[in-house]
């Protein structure tokens, strides 16, 4: 199990240094001009949604993992439901894939 509160206060510490952006456009606008160090897509997020960001991940080599509800998401970031996230920072990044990782987080980790 993901140390999910440990994980959902560094995003909102993210958030408060400008390193996240969230939501469909702005994630994917992140993923393709090469900014996103990590892309996180909510567990509830649509099968589509889940689809194009592993497709959109893989192609430009950013790892994804899917985790939390939209509303921990959104909650996390200071806003209202989010199905998805690109962290922009590698520091965060790094410590946020750590977390996933070393408790068997749910996640698709793209080579």
């Amino acid at each position: 199990m993901v140390n999910s509160k440990k994980l959902l206060s560094l995003l909102g510490l993210a958030k408060r240094a400008r390193k996240v952006v969230s939501g469909e456009f702005s994630t994917e606008k992140s993923v393709k001009s090469g900014r996103s160090q990590m892309v996180i897509v909510s567990e509830e997020a649509s099968d589509n949604t889940k689809k194009m960001f592993t497709n959109m991940c893989t192609h430009y080599k950013v790892p994804i993992y899917l985790f939390g509800t939209k509303d921990e998401l959104g909650h996390a970031i200071g806003q209202e439901f989010r199905a998805s996230l690109s962290v922009e920072d590698a520091g965060f990044a790094k410590s946020m894939a750590e977390l996933m990782n070393i408790n068997g987080g749910s996640l698709n980790e793209s080579k």
